[in-house]
């Protein structure tokens, strides 16, 4: 996680254009690259370099004039000709987009640009022609496409007990806890505590919870009630209700950190700061697990290794996000763009939460592409195997469902050189 902490970065008024350059200068290389191997005699061109008729290839980052896309000024505008948007989509058919550079910036026409499969932040080269009307003609599109990657592991080795059936160590999925809320089931929790130490099922389930190496808790387990933080003293009363949510969750950490290594990340209403990325919740939140060396408060985005084989994932706000600005068949298809973008949170900070501005890095650009991918806090599980313009590229998108609503985990091992996602309920 050292490229999501925050230890030696300051804010001192700097602006989000430092962000939005490295970016930029990030992707012009990379895009440079595949354009020279698959155009190499169409030349590059700056926006403000373009002329009609002559076929060329840009690199820009997209901007996205949305219609229905609300505006913070509407909140503080004294005569609203509408109402606030409150939707959960903002997608309109006249939406389109803007591609821009260092130099200026074009709008792209043509069958091939869809507004509805992009967001404003993704940097993209578009290989066409300028128009009289100052328009960019797009025949193309070339996207980043999937990161370098390590090779998987090779999978070899015998059970370490002769008596356990399953070989494969398994990962532990969870997210959106919510304890403290209404939606909370207390039985439901301690049921995955029991099980993932070893204390429910039979003799095979009991092998199974044998195999589980690490949990990861991918945000938002407390359901705090901030609307009792008014400013002003607060009555013990209020200070239990505040409080006992978060001595609940230590409580469940606890169980589970004394029979393995436990990953916890900040979720979007979890006791953590407001942008991203998110860093790790305070230990003096968990006195009870905290005292174990196998607990771990992460940042959202998390990133870890384990026997060779990287994970990354997030609590869920980037694709929640997208989902909004864009249009996709479903959570792991949303995941897919941004892994061929090559960026976990492209709309950060034009639209999602909100982001630190950085002036040297950004932070979400892949360098590596990850073996395993998950997003917390989704409606339900979904898992599916991302291949990359190689086969031996590939990565297992996995959607973790919230299980205050589902009381799914998921879990996830790999046999056969495939990693492999299920849930369990």
């Amino acid at each position: 996680d050292e490229d999501f902490e925050r230890r030696d970065q300051r804010y001192k008024g700097q602006q989000y254009s430092h962000l939005y350059y490295c970016r930029l200068h990030k992707f012009r290389e990379v895009l440079g690259s595949i354009v020279q191997s698959s155009l190499p005699r169409v030349p590059v061109s700056p926006i403000l370099g373009l002329k009609d008729g002559k076929r060329c290839v840009v690199i820009g980052t997209v901007y996205k004039q949305m219609k229905l896309k609300p505006s913070i000024l509407d909140e503080y505008a004294k005569e609203r000709t509408k109402p606030l948007a409150t939707a959960s989509s903002f997608m309109h058919s006249e939406d389109y987009l803007v591609l821009e550079d260092a130099s200026g910036r074009v709008k792209l026409v043509g069958s091939m640009i869809v507004p509805s499969n992009y967001v404003t932040g993704i940097v993209i080269a578009a290989w066409g022609q300028g128009g009289k009307d100052g328009d960019f003609f797009v025949r193309q599109i070339i996207e980043p496409g999937l990161p370098p990657q390590s090779p998987l592991p090779s999978i070899t080795g015998k059970p370490a007990c002769p008596y356990l059936k399953f070989r494969d160590k398994y990962v532990a999925l969870v997210s959106g806890l919510r304890i403290g809320s209404d939606h909370c089931n207390p039985l439901q929790i301690q049921l995955l505590v029991d099980h993932l130490t070893g204390h429910l099922g039979d003799e095979q389930e009991q092998m199974l919870s044998a195999q589980v190496v690490r949990l990861i808790v991918a945000g938002n387990s407390l359901d705090v009630q901030y609307n009792l933080l008014a400013g002003q003293a607060i009555s013990a009363k209020d200070q239990a209700r505040l409080t006992e949510p978060v001595k609940e969750l230590d409580i469940v950490l606890t169980q589970v950190t004394a029979a393995m290594p436990v990953d916890i990340m900040p979720g979007a209403n979890d006791p953590a700061n407001f942008t991203l990325p998110q860093q790790p919740l305070h230990k003096c939140l968990f006195p009870g697990a905290s005292a174990y060396s196998t607990f771990l408060s992460a940042t959202n985005p998390h990133r870890f290794e384990l026997d060779g084989i990287e994970f990354l994932g997030t609590s869920g706000q980037n694709v929640d996000d997208l989902e909004k600005y864009s249009e996709a068949k479903d959570v792991i298809e949303l995941m897919e763009r941004t892994l061929r973008w090559r960026h976990i949170a492209p709309t950060a900070p034009d639209t999602l939460a909100g982001c630190f501005p950085y002036t040297d890095k950004d932070p979400f650009v892949l360098d590596t592409c990850p073996h395993v991918y998950f997003c917390g806090n989704q409606k339900s599980f979904m898992s599916r195997l991302v291949t990359g313009m190689y086969i031996w590229k590939l990565v297992r998108a996995i959607s973790i469902p919230r299980f205050c609503d589902s009381g799914t985990a998921v879990m996830v091992t790999c046999s056969d050189r495939l990693f492999v996602g299920f849930q369990h309920r």
